[in-house]
């Protein structure tokens, strides 16, 4: 240990502070290709007293930190700078309470996403957030970015299901937002203010969240199509419908074709996207719906539906064994969304880029996945030119640059094309004001 993280060390109980050049650089990146600075060292925070000593001396010592959950960020928000500290929340898994008669849980932001939806379904109810590495991923991470999820285009994203927050600011003030009933007006809103801020304005250390009643029957439909452009048609038919989803994805032949490939999901040669819909209830009109499909099913059991959720959850991990990938995440009006599809087959097209593309096709939000070669630094400039393409088409039709995945390092370069500058003067404003030495997480989201 130097100087600095040994009074780091000395703030702390014992084995908080790691310092290891090998076990300090597992630590330092999140799920994107974006090479990571050398951080001081790591802190493994087990309590918010934890964190308020680490943030104490950070805003002492002038030294930068980046809040970490579970790495499995894809936007290079949680990717180490030079020389700072890596303040690791993984350790706070406490679901501190569930009350049934409120339909609110208060977690710390290690829980894994899914355990605490597992938790909740032990009375009944349900966490509605669901991200598909909701396995993986943690309920810090999800606030960080307001992470979105299969469930969203029936219960929102995640900082609609956030009612209150305890955070640590940058001096290490902690400050508690919000509320714990279903309504609040209070003040301004600074729950919604820190969900999505990336850890650039304080750090998350519990948050009560809103809980739901499990839907009592569920039906699934799977429909394949051999135009992808048919298979969105067949989206804006099931919204327009007023259909009510709980669930409406979107895969590409290419994504398939990666499953197959790896899981041997019997996928006919001439399926070009699959679309994935689940309703609270009976799901007949929304089969009917995908008219131009080639075939279409419906779920008569629930293990029947939990494999066909199961194919759409194995989407990333499938591309990943194609090689690196350049994950994005813009969202456009629903109506667009078949325009959306087809400027990103012709980017594909046009650039020679491998591009694999999902949709939580019922909100809008889509990920096309730029896939290269696995040992380059970064995208070629073909794919970063694709990228470009995509992001300004989004924009035009409407759309926005990110819905769930934030901001981070990888799409700095377009922000001011959406924000424009008076809203990016206002963002360095609010940074100011809550982290005015400029410590939590630099360079990332604004």
């Amino acid at each position: 240990m130097n100087e600095l993280t040994s009074a780091l060390a000395a703030a702390l109980p014992g084995g908080r502070v790691l310092t290891d050049p090998d076990v300090v650089d597992s630590y330092a990146r999140d799920r994107t290709f974006v090479p990571p600075g050398r951080p001081l060292g790591v802190v493994l925070a087990d309590s918010r007293d934890d964190v308020v000593a680490t943030l104490r001396w950070a805003s002492e010592h002038r030294v930068p930190v980046v809040p970490r959950g579970a790495g499995t960020g894809l936007a290079g928000g949680a990717t180490a700078v030079d020389g700072c500290v890596v303040l690791s929340l993984a350790r706070m898994t406490a679901i501190r309470e569930l009350s049934p008669q409120d339909e609110i849980a208060v977690v710390e932001p290690g829980v894994i996403t899914a355990d605490l939806d597992r938790a909740a379904r032990e009375h009944g109810l349900m966490y509605a957030p669901d991200p598909s590495s909701y396995e993986i991923s943690t309920i810090g991470g999800n606030l960080a970015t307001n992470a979105g999820g299969l469930r969203c285009v029936k219960y929102g994203v995640t900082r609609d299901s956030a009612l209150g927050l305890e955070v640590v600011l940058a001096d290490g003030r902690v400050l508690n937002t919000g509320r714990r009933t279903m309504k609040g007006v209070t003040g301004y809103d600074l729950t919604g203010l820190f969900v999505g801020s990336e850890g650039t304005l304080g750090v998350i250390t519990a948050a009560t969240v809103r809980l739901r009643r499990a839907p009592r029957e569920v039906s699934t439909v799977a429909a394949e199509f051999t135009s992808l452009r048919d298979a969105a048609a067949a989206v804006s038919a099931i919204v327009a419908a007023g259909c009510q989803p709980s669930m409406l994805e979107l895969m590409d032949r290419t994504t398939l074709q990666a499953i197959d490939d790896w899981k041997n999901i019997g996928l006919e040669p001439s399926t070009k996207a699959m679309l994935i819909a689940q309703a609270e209830g009976p799901a007949d009109e929304m089969a009917a719906l995908c008219g131009a499909a080639s075939f279409v099913a419906v779920s008569s059991t629930p293990e029947e539906a939990a494999e066909l959720i199961g194919i759409r959850r194995l989407a990333y991990q499938a591309k990943e064994r194609l090689g690196q990938c350049l994950v994005e995440d813009v969202c456009v009006p629903r109506s667009v969304l078949p325009d959306m599809i087809t400027t990103i087959e012709e980017a594909a097209a046009r650039h020679g880029v491998m591009i694999a593309t999902v949709a939580h096709a019922g909100d809008g939000n889509v990920h096309p996945v730029f896939v290269f070669d696995r040992g380059l630094a970064e995208p070629p400039e073909e794919v970063w030119a694709a990228a470009d393409e995509v992001f300004r088409a989004a924009l035009d039709l409407g759309g926005t640059l990110t819905g769930e995945h934030g901001v981070g390092l990888l799409k700095k370069r377009w922000l001011g094309l959406e924000t424009g500058p008076v809203a990016a003067e206002l963002h360095q404003g609010i940074k100011q004001v809550f982290d005015p030495l400029n410590l939590l997480n630099p360079g990332k989201a604004i």
